[in-house]
């Protein structure tokens, strides 16, 4: 891990998320992760793991002012799938369309677009997938019911990973 800052305010911060990330690279099976953080035009971070490539690359560069408020570290706390079958299976499997970062909601602190057991109809926000500064919204395929919420706010995501069922 390289830290290019000489006062080190990021680094316990961001072994933390580096942890976080490893442990959601296992959780999820993923073979590959890439996350880029930038606080600023001189303070940034760029993490990525990989789990079959033996490459694991971070970047971060000095700081050089206070760091904004950013998304909450991903966790492995998910909705439980039932008995181990795989959500992108499911007839109701609603899979991102591009490699990003999900939110539930349109800012931090507001409320999700969706819960769990919520009535939603074709065409309707189900959550925000991010890519590259831009703030998509993912549709709700069909008029259903929100069975699961496979993803956490703030988590990285890849092409075609489920992110909510909704049947």
């Amino acid at each position: 891990m390289s830290n290019d800052s000489n006062d080190g305010k990021h680094h316990d911060g961001d072994v933390a998320f580096i942890q976080s990330l490893a442990e959601l690279l296992n959780a999820r099976d993923l073979a590959e992760l890439s996350v880029k953080r930038e606080y600023g035009e001189h303070d940034r971070l760029t993490v990525s793991l990989s789990k079959h490539g033996k490459q694991v690359t971070v970047q971060a560069a000095p700081v050089h002012a206070a760091p904004a408020p950013s998304a909450p570290a991903p966790t492995a706390a998910v909705p439980a799938q039932a008995g181990g079958d795989d959500p992108a299976d499911l007839p109701g499997a609603v899979t991102s369309p591009m490699v990003g970062t999900a939110y539930l909601a349109p800012e931090p602190g507001a409320a999700a677009f969706v819960q769990i057991g919520q009535q939603v109809e074709e065409g309707d926000t189900l959550l925000i997938v991010e890519a590259m500064k831009t703030m998509n919204h993912i549709p709700a395929p069909r008029a259903g019911t929100v069975k699961r919420i496979l993803v956490d706010d703030g988590s990285p995501v890849e092409f075609g990973a489920p992110l909510m069922v909704v049947e």
